[in-house]
């Protein structure tokens, strides 16, 4: 899928240099098709290293995608510039009269606070609600995944004894779910998170499907019965490197960690990482986009049926 992206954005060259097919804005105004509407709504502190993870995710089919970069207005960024942000991200309240076939919002390093001391919590329940009346599909990952869980079903997070990190195997609980076409009988997923939801609080609510499961991670892949709604516990879009330079940075910091479980070759964390996830994360991304968004998405987004 040629991405369409600003080629002064720091993923532009990166993906490039993967021979990621991606176009300059220039080059997609000239071409007689509807894009695909795309926004990210990016909560992760290293917002350029998370980009980069998920246009090349976003990529990997055959239709144009349309890209529009968030961040919290009411959350004033540390490790991101200024500079970047207003060259190339936007605010919700500047698309809340949008439509968009598809959103993510990612992870954040907030999973220890109750939701509600999270200082964009108002703000976030704010797009999460704008989603199921402007957004034809919702991708949510990791704490956004327990955060949009708990706002539109009251599902509730626990705290874990010690952080669950590294790469766990999952079983599929429902392979005819389109978005797991293709799909070995495992596969895994990184997970780096201080908290979970548990499978007996999803069962409860109807609405809900749990599609894949860990029995080490918990359940890692819901769906809302329409088919519009995904939850992703882990974090599949991770590179080979992300999780030992998390390990790194928090040895340097003095804090309590262990390696990451199954990630590095023998464990050794002076060893090489495995990277046993990135082919089923491209299928993924490739199936919600295929199946979840373009099949079904109006072509007129702003007739998109909004969610109960």
């Amino acid at each position: 899928m040629p991405i369409n992206i600003s080629s002064d954005l720091p993923a532009y060259l990166t993906l490039m240099g993967e021979n990621v097919f991606v176009i300059s804005e220039k080059r997609a105004q000239n071409q007689d098709i509807r894009p695909l509407r795309i926004a990210i709504m990016n909560l992760m502190p290293t917002k350029i290293e998370t980009e980069t993870q998920l246009l090349r995710l976003l990529s990997n089919t055959s239709l144009q995608v349309d890209i529009t970069l968030l961040y919290p207005e009411s959350h004033v960024s540390k490790n991101t510039s200024e500079e970047h942000l207003l060259q190339f991200y936007t605010t919700f309240d500047k698309v809340r009269d949008d439509y968009f076939d598809a959103l993510v919002i990612t992870g954040a390093p907030v999973e220890t606070l109750p939701f509600e001391s999270v200082n964009y919590w108002k703000e976030l329940c704010g797009v999460m609600d704008w989603s199921k009346t402007h957004v034809h599909s919702t991708l949510h990952i990791c704490w956004a995944a327990q955060a949009a869980l708990y706002y539109h079903y009251g599902v509730p997070k626990y705290n874990l004894q010690k952080k669950m990190f590294g790469v766990f195997e999952h079983k599929l609980t429902a392979p005819a779910n389109l978005l797991l076409k293709g799909f070995d009988d495992r596969f895994c997923m990184p997970h780096s998170r201080h908290t979970e939801i548990r499978t007996e609080d999803i069962e409860k609510i109807p609405e809900l499907q749990v599609l894949a499961f860990s029995d080490e991670a918990g359940p890692s892949l819901i769906a809302d019965r329409s088919g519009r709604q995904f939850f992703l516990t882990g974090h599949i879009e991770y590179d080979r490197d992300t999780l030992h330079r998390e390990y790194t940075r928090d040895r340097e910091r003095r804090l309590l960690i262990s390696p990451p479980k199954h990630y590095y070759e023998y464990d050794d964390p002076a060893r090489q990482p495995i990277n046993r996830w990135s082919g089923h994360a491209s299928l993924l991304y490739a199936n919600w986009l295929n199946f979840c968004v373009y099949q079904t998405t109006p072509f007129d987004i702003t007739k998109i049926t909004p969610l109960e």
